[in-house]
């Protein structure tokens, strides 16, 4: 198997050297992980028989739901990270075997598109990422903090938030669930000074949703800025994309997004086409690597891709095969 610190080292660009490391990982977590290994019984795929990327298949992201996706047995994992869910429905469990890989991951990413975080103070306002275990958001929030040197968190102290930003000297990045930026905005309407706007999406049922261009037209015109950044990332991933505005994502080097058929999700579509958003994320190495999200929408030729939202009635096609 491809070794992670291989995996890290990635050239950008690369879509040769992405496509072997793919077809590694793919064949080790094809026997390594038992509900992908059944998944690719179920669907009548024979791991040997795929030979190029396009044939890998992805795993509904739904059974991080129901089974143990997991490649090292009784190997016990250093954590378990869980999605936020609203009451009722169940959340995701992703083992998560080495810590020091996923630091590696998130670490790795932020340099590429924002440099040492050492030049940066990060303030995070994610008050119900706080409020429950399990959240890899606030383990990355918690750690970048630290390389930072300066910022912090705040459950929901506006005024401490806004009065610590404005006493520090160095570019900020303001790290935020939706809901509680909106609520900053609406109350404050503080006018940032050298400050990055970043959205982790979701308004997790505390606020209505509205279509992103709209919301970040909100927060601009509340914070003074030009642009709101976002920050793309899941309980079910190890690594993170990022938007500099537009809400145009773009991948580290070891991760990358196809869009898929809705209706039919073993098709993959031309770049420019509408679909259901597939994942690969090479720092998933001891979990699954491929991965059929429930989110919509559009991969451009140059990778990047944009979030046009969830997919109506999530339960894919192809999802139920494993779900007892």
């Amino acid at each position: 198997m491809i070794s992670t610190d291989d995996i890290f080292r990635l050239p950008a660009g690369d879509e040769a050297a992405f496509g072997v490391a793919a077809l590694e990982l793919f064949r080790y977590q094809a026997t390594a992980c038992p509900p992908y290994r059944d998944y690719l019984r179920l669907i009548g795929v024979q791991p040997d028989a795929v030979r190029t990327l396009r044939d890998i298949p992805f795993l509904p992201i739904v059974l991080f739901k129901s089974h143990n996706v997991y490649c090292c047995g009784d190997t016990p994992p250093e954590a378990v990270f869980t999605s936020s869910a609203t009451t009722g429905m169940t959340s995701s469990r992703h083992p998560m075997r080495s810590l020091a890989l996923y630091e590696q991951a998130f670490r790795g990413a932020f340099r590429t598109f924002y440099g040492d975080p050492a030049r940066w103070s990060l303030y995070a306002l994610l008050p119900n990422y706080l409020r429950r275990k399990g959240s890899s958001l606030v383990y990355m929030a918690d750690r970048l903090i630290a390389d930072c040197g300066s910022g912090g968190f705040y459950l929901d102290d506006y005024d401490a938030l806004l009065r610590d930003m404005a006493h520090d000297p160095k570019p900020k990045i303001l790290l935020g669930v939706s809901y509680a930026l909106w609520d900053l905005a609406e109350r404050y309407a503080p006018k940032l000074r050298d400050t990055v706007v970043m959205e982790t999406g979701g308004m997790k049922g505390y606020r209505e949703e509205l279509p992103k261009a709209a919301f970040h037209k909100i927060l601009c015109d509340a914070f003074g800025v030009a642009q709101i950044h976002s920050e793309y990332g899941m309980a079910e991933l190890t690594s993170q994309a990022y938007s500099a505005g537009g809400n145009r994502f773009r991948c580290p080097a070891w991760m990358r997004v196809v869009a898929r058929d809705i209706n039919d999700p073993f098709d993959l579509l031309p770049p420019g086409a509408r679909g259901g958003l597939n994942i690969i994320d090479l720092a998933n190495v001891y979990s699954c690597a491929f991965i059929q999200t429930q989110d919509a929408g559009i991969v451009a030729p140059d990778g990047s891709f944009v979030v046009e939202g969830r997919i109506d009635h999530a339960e894919i096609r192809g999802c139920n095969l494993l779900v007892q």
